[in-house]
């Protein structure tokens, strides 16, 4: 049973061949002798009564009636050899047009494994081919197909729930140590300068080590499976919200920051919480990587179908094939970006990783006049929310 399974696809490409060869055969023979229907020629000549010729008579007739069947054998050989022709390129172009539509026809299951295949990636892998058809070599592939993508979607969950579960437990040493910390600064005996200074570090280094985690743990949220709690969100008012709340930032840098172009008109559905946390880590992303007296330009706009956040910063001229690569985890740039220390290098992953979830996207583009342009593309839904407001 296993081996004429096996065979089922190659016996079926061997037969449609051979019927087509069959066919195109029949044609060509049939065309030929058409021609050769056409191509009949009878003699002109009307011979006398055989008792009405004289030897000489009757041999120059004979000689006469010899030539004219020479020049009809040529005549007939000729058209032969042109109707042949002509039937072998009529037959040529058939067999042209009959094999481009077989092999569509062939091809057709290989283009929607193909097709399909493009479309899973990491955010939908537990789709599945599920082509149907015989048990044959094709439906083997897609069943080996399947079978992967069921393998990595069991790796990719089990990669996410290690994340979140490490990050869960080590917070509580992480607690642990900052209580120790409190615990032996607050002692009423005085505490030693330096001792003063390595808790100070101590602690900022537990500061960060948490952000890393709580990074993590938004990762892992954003990439485990569809969002609980769906609204309605204004773009322009997360947006107002994170710089309001960024306030003291932006002065201790004296930064200026351009607005103009925030309106409420910007609207997409999706998870309050992760919406808000995008435009804190987009902001927060301008703030640390900026200069002393530098600028953000900030806009959220409705733009058709997309509802779009961007942010530009100036600075010097970045690398553009550097800075696409700043969405993946702990990817930054050069000590210009990172001079500060600050950040765990998850704030534009973590971006990417939440547009992603609400069906869109994260743009990196790097300013030819020096600076970054940060764009994050999402459904917009503003002529129904326009509606709700």
């Amino acid at each position: 049973m296993r081996k004429l399974r096996d065979r089922t696809v190659r016996l079926r490409f061997t037969a449609l061949y051979g019927v087509l060869f069959l066919l195109s055969g029949v044609g060509l023979l049939a065309i030929t002798n058409l021609v050769s229907l056409g191509t009949r020629v009878t003699s002109p000549m009307e011979t006398p009564p055989a008792e009405q010729l004289t030897p000489g008579a009757a041999q120059e007739l004979i000689a006469r009636l010899q030539s004219q069947l020479s020049q009809i054998q040529a005549l007939q050989t000729r058209q032969l050899l042109i109707g042949s022709a002509v039937a072998l390129a009529v037959m040529a172009v058939v067999s042209l047009v009959l094999g481009r539509v077989v092999a569509g026809r062939v091809l057709r299951p290989l283009r929607t494994i193909t097709a399909a295949t493009r479309r899973i990636s990491a955010d939908n892998l537990h789709e599945r081919l599920a082509v149907p058809g015989p048990a044959d070599e094709v439906k083997d592939l897609a069943d080996t197909i399947d079978d992967l993508l069921e393998r990595l979607e069991g790796s990719f969950a089990a990669q996410r729930r290690f994340v979140a579960n490490a990050s869960h437990e080590l917070r509580t040493p992480l607690a642990t140590m900052r209580a120790s910390l409190d615990v032996a600064l607050a002692k009423p005996e005085p505490v030693p300068a330096r001792t003063a200074a390595l808790a100070d570090r101590l602690r900022t280094e537990l500061d960060r080590v948490d952000r890393l985690l709580e990074g993590f743990l938004v990762l892992a949220r954003t990439q485990h499976g569809a969002l609980a709690d769906q609204t309605e969100v204004s773009l322009g008012r997360t947006v107002s919200a994170a710089l309001t709340a960024r306030a003291a930032d932006i002065s201790a840098k004296n930064l200026t920051v351009h607005d103009g172009d925030v309106h409420g008109n910007a609207w997409t559905r999706g998870s309050r919480t992760l919406l808000s946390r995008l435009a804190e880590n987009v902001i927060d992303n301008a703030i640390t990587h900026n200069h002393d007296g530098g600028w953000i330009r900030l806009s959220a706009t409705a733009d058709g179908a997309a509802a779009l956040l961007v942010v530009e910063t100036g600075g010097p001229v970045l690398d553009q094939e550097q800075v696409a690569r700043l969405a993946q985890p702990f990817e930054r740039l050069g000590t210009d970006r990172t001079g500060s220390g600050d950040g765990a290098g998850l704030g534009l992953s973590i971006v990417a990783a939440i547009a992603a979830a609400h069906g869109g996207g994260l743009e990196l583009r790097a300013r030819p006049d020096g600076g970054l342009r940060v764009t994050v593309s999402l459904p917009s839904t503003s002529a129904r929310a326009a509606a709700l407001a």
